[in-house]
């Protein structure tokens, strides 16, 4: 199964409006992903076997591919991200 962290500053309130529809779009894709939920501060300690990080902040990874993921947020080009995001993980 695809590992995705999903993380924004605090782990709290944006993370989970992005996991909600992360995992949304998921399924209606038919792509099974464990889909995890965090603060950026500790992307780097629940990294391993991950296959992308999605974020709503700064954040660079040399080997697992990041995307930032406002579009979640302002409901400006959400279809292009999911469409990212599903390639990645197909």
């Amino acid at each position: 199964m695809k590992k995705v962290i999903v993380a924004c500053g605090t782990g709290i309130a944006t993370s989970t409006v992005v996991c909600v529809k992360i995992k949304e779009a998921l399924q209606k894709a038919n792509v099974q992903a464990d889909v995890i939920q965090c603060k950026v501060a500790e992307i780097d300690s629940k990294i391993s076997g991950a296959d992308l990080v999605v974020t709503t902040t700064s954040y660079t990874h040399d080997t697992v591919p990041v995307i930032r993921a406002l579009s979640f947020l302002t409901g400006i080009g959400v279809e292009a991200d999911i469409k990212k995001i599903i390639e990645i993980l197909s």
